[in-house]
């Protein structure tokens, strides 16, 4: 089979991402996902791009960071990628229902701090299909170049996991996920036993709601518990950004980092966690500190 060559689309502007939503909704249910599906090769280009420091402090407000900082938090970059990766994940050349999809993990590497007043060219594209043992992975990435440098000074690797059946023929090659947001080989494996416990919170059940007015990311899953039904929750999750960010707020990080988390479940709105870490890991527990919610990394750059 051929491959497609990859192109380049410059955009003008940050898209909208309500009407991405809409129309990545509204194509689901033609989606018929497989991990030899074709992808979309073309690289999305935003140059001139700076940021919105009110916007900014109210993330770090919502996160847990602190706010007037010269420099971006780690996951910031994230929240100014989301529509542009959205820009392809939404489209008809997309594989992948949106419906449905699950981020299961991210790894982000910053070479140097990005100052908040800078300005930047990001670049989004989607690397490739994986096949999963519950179905397909998507490998979506994000960078950030300054200066007009040939190398990112941020990039991010994101899995989006669409759950459908499979044959039992295809098998997770080794480091993917063995199950949902479940790494075989990941920043803190299941059996290397609960981190020393740092802190617990009490999490508010409108953290979704700010952090998506925060964000611009207002799925419906994370805003009230009536819009978290309709999607099979019981009450409204949390963003799983918001809880890596409010992780690595808690944690700190270099500014030369490799940062790795993996998404294992859900946490409900209101809720209770515990924070554990150690030894440059760190983790989400429930209360109860039996269920992990999420688990990941930090390590100095290079690692």
């Amino acid at each position: 089979m051929t491959v497609p060559t990859a192109s380049t689309g410059t955009l003008t502007g940050v898209p909208s991402l309500p009407p991405l939503l809409l129309r990545g909704a509204l194509l689901s249910p033609l989606k018929r996902p497989r991990p030899d599906a074709d992808f979309p090769r073309t690289r999305l280009v935003l140059p001139g791009l700076r940021v919105d420091l009110a916007r900014l402090a109210a993330y770090e407000r919502v996160c847990g960071f602190p706010t007037g900082a010269d420099a971006l938090p780690v996951t910031y970059p994230h929240v100014l990628g989301f529509p542009v990766a959205m820009r392809l994940m939404s489209g008809r050349a997309f594989p992948l229902p949106l419906l449905g999809l699950v981020h299961t993990s991210i790894g982000i590497t910053r070479r140097a701090a990005l100052p908040a007043t800078g300005e930047y060219e990001l670049t989004a594209y989607v690397e490739g299909l994986s096949p999963h043992r519950r179905g397909t992975e998507a490998r979506v990435v994000t960078e950030l170049r300054a200066g007009g440098r040939a190398e990112p000074v941020w990039e991010s690797r994101s899995t989006y996991l669409a759950r459908h059946r499979v044959d039992g023929s295809a098998t997770p090659r080794d480091g993917e996920p063995a199950a949902a947001g479940t790494p075989a080989h990941g920043p803190a494996a299941a059996n290397a036993g609960p981190l020393p416990v740092r802190a617990e919170w009490r999490i508010a059940g409108d953290v979704g709601r700010r952090y998506g007015a925060a964000s611009g990311d207002r799925n419906p899953i994370h805003l009230h518990p009536l819009t978290a039904r309709l999607f099979g929750f019981p009450r409204a999750i949390a963003h799983g950004m918001w809880t890596v960010a409010r992780c690595l707020a808690e944690h700190g990080t270099p500014d030369a980092a490799v940062v790795r988390a993996e998404f294992r479940a859900p946490v409900l709105l209101p809720g209770t966690v515990v924070y554990g870490a150690g030894d440059g890991r760190f983790e989400l527990r429930g209360g109860d500190g039996r269920r992990q919610h999420l688990c990941g990394e930090v390590v100095p750059y290079p690692a």
